[in-house]
């Protein structure tokens, strides 16, 4: 017999499981230290805001694969923001929704985007930051 307890924890289980492909290689959990020292370098940094349940998140992942995988944005320091248990950071940046993408030069927030799944203006968008 399934109880609640084994289908919650099932149901946990199998979202971790499925990693997100917006962790995918080269992406870091946001990391405040290492932020500060990317903005210090004058390097240019993506923030995806993130939520593993967000159909549009799963759209952006592929092309923010596609984006750090060109050699214009090799320099690209890139950090992901989990939109439901990182609200402290949510609201250090003024993000209201998932699928955010903020991009800075140095310690300038050079754009920013809400649920764009476009790659000509995503890579656009980034862009600005190189």
């Amino acid at each position: 017999m399934l109880t609640r307890r084994f289908m919650l924890g099932a149901m946990l289980a199998a979202g971790t499981l499925a990693a997100s492909p917006a962790f995918a290689e080269g992406a870091h959990a946001f990391d405040a230290k290492a932020f500060a020292a990317a903005q210090k370098a004058g390097k240019p940094i993506l923030i995806a805001v993130h939520a593993p349940w967000c159909p549009t998140c799963k759209a952006q992942a592929p092309i923010l694969s596609d984006l750090r995988a060109d050699p214009k944005f090799k320099e690209l320091v890139y950090f992901v923001i989990d939109f439901d248990s990182q609200k402290d950071l949510l609201k250090r940046f003024g993000v209201r929704a998932q699928s955010t993408l903020i991009a800075f030069k140095g310690d300038r927030e050079a754009a920013r985007s809400v649920g764009d799944t476009k790659r000509e203006s995503i890579f656009a968008m980034v862009g600005k930051a190189v």
